[in-house]
């Protein structure tokens, strides 16, 4: 199962439209996630038209048309895997340990909100990775989203897409 993996939209406050970089993915995609701050429904609209599959959350700035869509956590199996979405983890030291504590049953957790890509492995074995922005960079060099497989309970080919300045 090939994903996809984005968070933080924040269209069209920050861009206008997805980058075509990243609508080139939807294609090939299994399932797609969205870690929150879509801002607009457009976005939450496009995604499931075009997804064949999308496990997505709402962030801290979207609003009550998006909150009555989507939850506030979202858990999916694939591949063998049990996933979990959220938007905010906290402070990024003792995170592993947090989300660790918090999401006991999962085996990766994909999180947002800081728009800073992270990929880091709890003691227990919970991956956590956040995506970044594909539109909103802030104070990275990038925007960014990942893909990976799940196949057989495992989590293969993570890989940090760096999209061109815009």
């Amino acid at each position: 199962m090939r994903l996809l993996l984005m968070s933080d939209t924040h269209l069209p406050k920050r861009a206008k439209r997805l980058p075509e970089q990243l609508l080139a993915e939807l294609p090939r995609a299994d399932v797609v996630f969205h870690a929150g701050d879509w801002v607009d429904t457009d976005t939450l609209d496009l995604l499931e038209g075009r997804s064949r599959r999308l496990v997505a959350v709402y962030g801290n700035n979207d609003g009550p048309a998006l909150r009555e869509r989507l939850p506030e956590v979202a858990y999916a199996e694939i591949g063998g895997l049990r996933f979990g979405v959220v938007h905010e983890t906290g402070a990024a030291q003792g995170r592993e340990a947090r989300c660790a504590a918090r999401f006991p049953d999962l085996d990766v957790l994909v999180f947002g909100h800081s728009h800073i890509p992270w990929d880091t492995t709890a003691p227990g074995g919970l991956r956590l990775l956040n995506p970044g922005s594909p539109t909103d960079r802030r104070r990275q060099p990038h925007c960014t989203y990942l893909t990976a497989t799940a196949a057989d309970g495992r989590l293969t080919d993570v890989e940090l897409h760096r999209l061109p300045a815009r």
